[in-house]
Protein backbone atom coordinates (compact mmCIF):
# COMPACT_ATOMS: atom_id res chain seq x y z
CA UNK A 1 0.00 0.00 0.00
CA UNK A 2 1.12 3.65 -1.02
CA UNK A 3 2.42 5.70 2.11
CA UNK A 4 0.20 8.52 3.27
CA UNK A 5 2.31 11.20 2.53
CA UNK A 6 2.36 14.36 5.20
CA UNK A 7 4.22 17.34 4.77
CA UNK A 8 4.52 19.87 7.40
CA UNK A 9 6.02 23.34 7.29
CA UNK A 10 7.39 24.69 10.53
CA UNK A 11 9.85 26.78 12.40
CA UNK A 12 11.31 25.61 15.16
CA UNK A 13 10.53 29.13 16.84
CA UNK A 14 6.98 28.40 16.60
CA UNK A 15 5.07 27.25 19.53
CA UNK A 16 2.11 26.45 17.51
CA UNK A 17 4.33 24.00 15.66
CA UNK A 18 5.29 22.04 18.92
CA UNK A 19 1.75 22.01 19.48
CA UNK A 20 0.32 20.79 15.87
CA UNK A 21 3.03 18.29 16.04
CA UNK A 22 1.72 16.86 19.42
CA UNK A 23 -1.76 17.26 17.58
CA UNK A 24 -0.82 15.80 14.54
CA UNK A 25 1.09 12.07 16.74
CA UNK A 26 -2.44 11.99 18.36
CA UNK A 27 -3.92 12.35 14.89
CA UNK A 28 -2.04 9.44 13.76
CA UNK A 29 -2.89 7.10 17.29
CA UNK A 30 -6.37 7.64 16.50
CA UNK A 31 -5.73 6.77 12.65
CA UNK A 32 -4.02 3.72 13.96
CA UNK A 33 -6.46 2.66 16.12
CA UNK A 34 -9.61 3.37 13.39
CA UNK A 35 -7.70 1.81 10.15
CA UNK A 36 -4.68 -0.73 10.90
CA UNK A 37 -1.75 -0.65 8.94
CA UNK A 38 -2.49 1.92 6.92
CA UNK A 39 1.64 3.72 6.51
CA UNK A 40 1.92 7.17 7.20
CA UNK A 41 4.93 9.14 5.77
CA UNK A 42 5.96 12.37 7.26
CA UNK A 43 8.39 14.74 5.94
CA UNK A 44 8.92 18.08 7.40
CA UNK A 45 9.26 20.96 5.23
CA UNK A 46 11.53 23.86 7.22
CA UNK A 47 10.57 27.52 6.73
CA UNK A 48 12.54 30.38 8.29
CA UNK A 49 9.99 32.85 9.72
CA UNK A 50 12.17 35.92 10.52
CA UNK A 51 15.15 35.54 8.04
CA UNK A 52 16.17 39.15 8.80
CA UNK A 53 17.34 38.39 12.12
CA UNK A 54 20.78 38.86 12.89
CA UNK A 55 23.54 35.65 12.94
CA UNK A 56 23.29 36.17 17.13
CA UNK A 57 19.64 36.65 16.90
CA UNK A 58 17.80 39.06 19.67
CA UNK A 59 16.45 39.27 22.78
CA UNK A 60 13.61 37.40 22.74
CA UNK A 61 12.08 39.61 25.43
CA UNK A 62 12.65 42.78 23.50
CA UNK A 63 11.60 41.31 19.74
CA UNK A 64 8.05 40.08 21.66
CA UNK A 65 7.91 44.02 23.17
CA UNK A 66 8.39 45.75 19.34
CA UNK A 67 5.62 42.95 17.80
CA UNK A 68 3.37 43.16 19.88
CA UNK A 69 3.39 46.34 21.31
CA UNK A 70 3.19 46.22 24.83
CA UNK A 71 3.44 43.89 28.22
CA UNK A 72 0.00 43.11 28.38
CA UNK A 73 -0.11 41.71 25.00
CA UNK A 74 2.93 39.51 25.69
CA UNK A 75 1.58 38.37 28.44
CA UNK A 76 -1.60 37.68 26.98
CA UNK A 77 0.09 35.67 24.14
CA UNK A 78 2.18 33.57 26.36
CA UNK A 79 -0.96 32.85 28.17
CA UNK A 80 -2.55 31.78 25.28
CA UNK A 81 0.16 29.84 23.91
CA UNK A 82 0.34 28.24 27.68
CA UNK A 83 -2.89 27.12 27.23
CA UNK A 84 -2.75 25.29 23.92
CA UNK A 85 0.29 23.60 24.93
CA UNK A 86 -0.73 22.39 28.32
CA UNK A 87 -3.93 21.36 26.12
CA UNK A 88 -1.84 19.43 23.46
CA UNK A 89 0.67 18.03 25.85
CA UNK A 90 3.44 19.76 24.58
CA UNK A 91 6.34 21.04 26.84
CA UNK A 92 6.42 24.59 26.64
CA UNK A 93 8.99 27.30 28.56
CA UNK A 94 8.81 30.63 27.51
CA UNK A 95 10.18 32.22 30.70
CA UNK A 96 13.50 30.11 30.12
CA UNK A 97 13.90 31.48 26.58
CA UNK A 98 16.53 34.49 26.53
CA UNK A 99 17.31 34.69 22.61
CA UNK A 100 15.32 35.11 19.30
CA UNK A 101 17.37 32.83 17.22
CA UNK A 102 18.03 32.81 13.51
CA UNK A 103 17.10 29.60 12.89
CA UNK A 104 18.88 29.33 8.81
CA UNK A 105 21.81 27.07 10.18
CA UNK A 106 19.09 24.91 12.54
CA UNK A 107 17.08 24.39 9.00
CA UNK A 108 20.23 23.49 6.92
CA UNK A 109 21.08 21.12 9.95
CA UNK A 110 18.02 19.66 9.74
CA UNK A 111 17.77 19.48 6.35
CA UNK A 112 20.69 17.48 5.89
CA UNK A 113 20.28 15.56 8.64
CA UNK A 114 16.78 14.51 6.69
CA UNK A 115 18.51 13.62 3.50
CA UNK A 116 21.29 11.55 5.55
CA UNK A 117 19.84 9.57 8.22
CA UNK A 118 17.43 7.01 9.15
CA UNK A 119 13.78 8.23 10.07
CA UNK A 120 14.18 7.48 13.90
CA UNK A 121 17.26 9.55 13.46
CA UNK A 122 15.39 12.43 11.80
CA UNK A 123 12.51 12.40 14.17
CA UNK A 124 15.02 12.48 17.37
CA UNK A 125 16.63 15.40 16.08
CA UNK A 126 13.36 17.57 15.66
CA UNK A 127 12.30 16.36 18.99
CA UNK A 128 15.80 17.39 21.12
CA UNK A 129 16.25 20.94 18.63
CA UNK A 130 12.35 21.48 19.87
CA UNK A 131 13.04 20.78 23.43
CA UNK A 132 16.36 22.48 23.42
CA UNK A 133 14.81 25.84 22.45
CA UNK A 134 10.87 25.57 24.04
CA UNK A 135 12.05 23.57 27.12
CA UNK A 136 15.77 24.92 27.86
CA UNK A 137 15.74 27.90 26.42
CA UNK A 138 18.68 27.56 24.25
CA UNK A 139 19.81 29.35 21.33
CA UNK A 140 19.52 27.24 18.31
CA UNK A 141 21.64 30.00 16.64
CA UNK A 142 24.52 28.40 18.07
CA UNK A 143 26.62 25.88 16.01
CA UNK A 144 28.61 23.72 18.90
CA UNK A 145 24.46 23.22 20.27
CA UNK A 146 23.55 22.04 17.06
CA UNK A 147 26.07 19.82 15.97
CA UNK A 148 26.14 18.59 19.54
CA UNK A 149 22.45 17.90 19.69
CA UNK A 150 22.71 16.07 15.91
CA UNK A 151 25.79 13.91 17.63
CA UNK A 152 23.14 12.99 20.62
CA UNK A 153 21.22 11.55 17.75
CA UNK A 154 23.96 9.15 16.23
CA UNK A 155 24.73 11.68 13.16
CA UNK A 156 28.74 12.22 12.58
CA UNK A 157 29.03 16.19 12.79
CA UNK A 158 31.61 16.77 10.02
CA UNK A 159 29.04 15.08 7.56
CA UNK A 160 26.59 18.30 8.39
CA UNK A 161 29.30 21.18 9.56
CA UNK A 162 29.68 22.05 6.00
CA UNK A 163 25.95 23.36 5.52
CA UNK A 164 26.68 25.46 8.59
CA UNK A 165 27.39 29.30 8.19
CA UNK A 166 28.20 32.52 10.33
CA UNK A 167 26.87 35.24 7.98
CA UNK A 168 23.15 34.49 8.42
CA UNK A 169 22.38 33.81 4.65
CA UNK A 170 18.44 32.82 4.85
CA UNK A 171 17.29 29.42 4.58
CA UNK A 172 15.60 28.57 1.24
CA UNK A 173 13.46 25.31 1.83
CA UNK A 174 11.00 24.30 -0.56
CA UNK A 175 8.08 25.67 1.70
CA UNK A 176 6.32 27.29 -1.23
CA UNK A 177 5.85 24.61 -3.41
CA UNK A 178 3.25 23.60 -0.82
CA UNK A 179 0.99 26.50 -1.90
CA UNK A 180 -0.10 26.98 1.81
CA UNK A 181 1.04 30.61 3.56
CA UNK A 182 1.31 29.99 6.98
CA UNK A 183 3.21 27.84 9.57
CA UNK A 184 2.31 25.13 10.72
CA UNK A 185 0.45 23.87 7.93
CA UNK A 186 -0.40 20.12 7.02
CA UNK A 187 -0.59 19.42 3.23
CA UNK A 188 -1.86 15.63 2.96
CA UNK A 189 -1.30 13.36 -0.01
CA UNK A 190 -0.18 16.73 -1.61
CA UNK A 191 -4.12 17.74 -2.02
CA UNK A 192 -5.40 18.60 1.01
CA UNK A 193 -3.96 21.50 3.54
CA UNK A 194 -4.33 22.72 6.77
CA UNK A 195 -3.11 25.72 8.09
CA UNK A 196 -2.55 26.19 11.97
CA UNK A 197 -2.39 23.88 14.70
CA UNK A 198 -5.81 22.49 14.20
CA UNK A 199 -7.11 19.49 16.87
CA UNK A 200 -6.09 15.99 16.44
CA UNK A 201 -9.54 15.53 15.06
CA UNK A 202 -9.58 17.85 12.23
CA UNK A 203 -6.21 16.60 11.35
CA UNK A 204 -7.52 12.82 11.20
CA UNK A 205 -10.84 13.57 9.55
CA UNK A 206 -8.52 15.43 6.81
CA UNK A 207 -6.28 12.03 6.89
CA UNK A 208 -9.65 10.11 6.33
CA UNK A 209 -10.74 12.03 3.43
CA UNK A 210 -7.44 11.66 1.79
CA UNK A 211 -7.57 7.75 2.32
CA UNK A 212 -9.77 5.32 -0.23
CA UNK A 213 -12.71 3.88 1.36
CA UNK A 214 -12.58 0.81 3.21
CA UNK A 215 -14.45 -0.86 0.95
CA UNK A 216 -12.05 0.22 -2.01
CA UNK A 217 -8.95 -0.91 -0.33
CA UNK A 218 -10.10 -4.17 0.04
Amino acid sequence: MKPLLIEVAFDFICPWCLIGKRNLERALKLLAASRPGVPVRVLWRGVQLLPDLPAEGVPFGEFYARRLGSEAAVLARQAQVKAAAALAGADVDLHRIRVMPNTANAHRLFARAAEIGTEEQVNALLERLFAAYFQSGDDLGQQELLLRLAQSCDFDPRDLADVLHDDATPYSGDFASLGVSGVPAFVVDQRYPLVGAQPPEIILATLLRAMPSPELQA
